[in-house]
């Protein structure tokens, strides 16, 4: 082998090393939380002004975590979010347009959706809301999921949906991800004209799904 040959040799081999620490880094890093949003293409989002927060489903919380504690936090993030976007919060009994919920489920909660008490408000896991939750569930099958709802409360009609999927074990720590995911998804609130144009295209492209029974 000349000298040329011996140095390629060497360098493909140095190349080869660097490359293999490059994938056994990427392999070691923690998944990263998705962050997803669903809408109904359909409303005018401007005429949502005021809404109420009314907390998290029954039975379906994060068995990892404190149902008072992530209620408390949950509360916060969308406070924080929807004040920026214009919105004043008021009570349920004061006829908001828009009421807001959370539900969660564990690594071991994946199929508990259609349960517990949703009062007036269905889970919306059919017609077009059953895609995206349907990829999403299945996720949380090794992580959790939280499930945030704006729902038009004149209609009874889901009207926006944000999904936040990751492990949250110790909720100091990962509970700074997750809120930092709340703002993230709450960028997309209220939906630009691109974005619902691209949902209007979505869903043409979908045949409604039959809607859970609870």
């Amino acid at each position: 082998m000349d000298r040329t040959s011996g140095l390629l040799a060497k360098q493909g081999s140095a190349l080869r090393v660097w490359m293999g620490l490059v994938v056994l880094l990427v392999a070691a890093l923690p998944a990263m939380a998705k962050v997803e949003i669903d809408f109904n293409p359909s409303l005018d989002f401007s005429q949502f002004k005021t809404y109420a927060y009314i907390g998290g489903v029954e039975h379906l919380v994060m068995l990892q975590l404190n149902p008072e504690l992530i209620n408390d936090r949950v509360h916060r993030a969308v406070q924080r979010e929807l004040t920026k976007k214009g919105l004043r919060e008021v009570q349920a009994t004061e006829n908001p347009d828009l009421v807001v919920r959370y539900w969660a489920n564990s690594q071991v909660q994946v199929n508990v959706a259609a349960t517990g008490n949703w009062g007036p408000y269905g889970p919306y896991l059919g017609t077009y809301w059953g895609f995206l939750y349907d990829t999403m569930s299945a996720s949380s099958t090794r992580e959790g999921m939280l499930v945030l709802d704006l729902i038009d409360a004149k209609n009874k009609d889901l009207a926006w949906r944000l999904y936040l999927v990751q492990k949250i074990v110790k909720v100091d720590k990962d509970w700074q991800k997750a809120d930092r995911d709340f703002t993230k998804g709450f960028e997309s609130y209220p939906p630009s004209a691109k974005q619902i144009a691209e949902k209007k295209k979505e869903r043409a492209n979908e045949k409604p799904k039959p809607e859970q029974v609870q």
